[in-house]
């Protein structure tokens, strides 16, 4: 029976007979499909540009009144700004962080505006962790990432994930885009010349947004780290490498965050290893919480032979985000009470819900916070806009919290 359906599959589609090519043919068909979608989104050459922001928005982000914007404008106060014939202005990512300076420079200097750590605050570096694909891990990253920045944070973003989701969300096709040692791999390889981190961290088109982009060549990580343990090989401790790579660009961000693959390997326990605050995803259902719960004992034996080691496990927080949430839902609401019972304050007062919104705006490789409002049924808008801000909202004071600010 193999063999028949085999050959008839030959002859009407010409599919390779092996597994191997059967891949590679699918491989190479998709990546082409996905680079002309691409090129239909963005044209050659062009790069991903962030929306302009209405003036409440930037007002909400700034955290002044939408009035005192008003009255800075007329009073020819603050940065120059694009003004419609009505009198409606609108707002890029540099003028908010222009505003941003402006109020801070005519204020008491006491960071409210323009919130950047102080010497004595440390780097805050917060992984975002799970065992099980789906559990909203990399929009999470994403959104807490450009959340922070438009808040007038200094932040990086760290893809880790081979699978480079992260990545693409930002405009970097992995597989057009990202040459060799372009990854962090290329900062904490053993064989070959290592390079400085700062030459691979790239600009985005968010203001205050750096990224360190992924693609497959992270997994040589994965295959070169037990090879250097067994072989003794000087420095090679996995879990000191991105350490350094990091202490190399650490006074020019606030915040890093670090989308992990979901898998326990060697990339996800250096993270670990390197953060100061963990931040684990998962979906409120039977299946996903016995995941996690796998997770976090092969975690802690994992990271006890690291911390034996010599490896750093001092955190400020830990902390579980419910994801896509539904209210409505009866057994996950059982499932978050149940959550609760067991984790306490360790799990996120604030859930992140199911949106159409959110996945809609996937679709096309961006976030909610690219999106104007008028593109999505409102109320759906809305309610996605606000699980959002008070998820990373939440997330803002931990990180502020661990710096001793009210």
């Amino acid at each position: 029976m193999h063999t028949g359906i085999e050959l008839s599959i030959d002859v009407a589609q010409s599919t390779p007979r092996t597994i191997h090519e059967l891949v590679g043919q699918h491989a190479r068909e998709l990546s082409a499909k996905l680079q002309a979608h691409r090129l239909q989104l963005f044209p050659p050459g062009a790069q991903k540009t962030l929306r302009k922001f209405s003036s409440s928005e930037a007002a909400r982000l700034v955290g002044v009144n939408d009035g005192y914007l008003r009255r800075l404008s007329l009073e020819g106060k603050g940065p120059v700004v694009d003004t419609s014939p009505s009198g409606r202005r609108s707002y890029s990512a540099e003028d908010i962080q222009a505003l941003r300076e402006f109020l801070d420079l005519s204020g008491k200097g006491d960071r409210r505006y323009v919130p950047h750590r102080s010497a004595n605050e440390r780097l805050q570096v917060i992984s975002v962790v799970n065992f099980k694909g789906g559990s909203g891990k990399t929009t999470t990253a994403a959104h807490l990432a450009q959340y922070l920045a438009l808040r007038g944070y200094r932040v990086l973003a760290i893809d880790l994930d081979p699978q480079a989701s992260l990545s693409a969300l930002h405009g970097v096709q992995p597989e057009f885009d990202i040459g060799e040692d372009e990854t962090l791999y290329g900062a904490m390889r053993y064989t070959g010349v290592r390079r400085d981190l700062k030459d691979i961290i790239r600009r985005t088109y968010f203001a205050n947004l750096d990224l360190v982009p992924a693609n497959l060549e992270l997994m040589e990580f994965e295959h070169e780290t037990p090879k250097a343990l067994a072989n003794g090989v000087a420095g090679a401790f996995f879990f000191a490498r991105l350490d350094e790579a990091l202490a190399s660009v650490a006074e020019r961000y606030d915040v890093i965050i670090i989308d992990c693959p979901p898998q326990l390997g060697y990339l996800t326990m250096s993270a670990l290893c390197s953060a100061t605050a963990v931040l684990v995803t998962v979906h409120p259902q039977m299946l996903d919480v016995m995941s996690m719960c796998q997770f976090l004992i092969m975690t802690s034996d994992l990271l006890s032979v690291v911390a034996n080691a010599g490896g750093n496990m001092g955190y400020d927080w830990l902390r579980y985000l419910v994801t896509r949430y539904e209210p409505g839902d009866g057994p996950q609401n059982q499932m978050v009470s149940f959550m609760r019972s067991m984790f306490h304050e360790h799990v996120l007062n604030f859930p992140m819900l199911k949106s159409t919104a959110i996945s809609d705006a996937g679709i096309t490789k961006q976030t909610l916070y690219e999106l104007p409002r008028d593109q999505f049924t409102r109320t759906t808008y809305d309610r996605a806009i606000e699980a959002l801000d008070n998820v990373n909202g939440e997330i803002e004071q931990l990180i502020r919290a661990s710096w001793g600010r009210a």
